[in-house]
């Protein structure tokens, strides 16, 4: 069910990566950039922690955050 739930999440991100973000200012400060990163982190510890590690990387995208190199552990 895991695997499921992380591939919905996965094309979910694809979908924003396609048609939303090539509307938007390039911004991000990270390499890999937020998007990629959740991708990385859902296929890589499933939707739970996966989940956690993006949306922690995901809070941290504001002008006092961090930025770089910020690979999934």
């Amino acid at each position: 069910m895991g695997k499921f739930i992380s591939k919905i999440m996965v094309l979910l991100v694809r979908g924003y990566q396609v048609l939303i973000s090539p509307y938007t200012p390039s911004s991000c400060r990270y390499s890999p950039t937020c998007s990629e990163y959740t991708v990385q982190a859902l296929k890589k510890y499933g939707p739970i922690k996966g989940g956690k590690l993006a949306f922690k990387r995901i809070k941290s995208c504001h002008p006092w955050g961090g930025s770089g190199y910020d690979p999934v552990p």
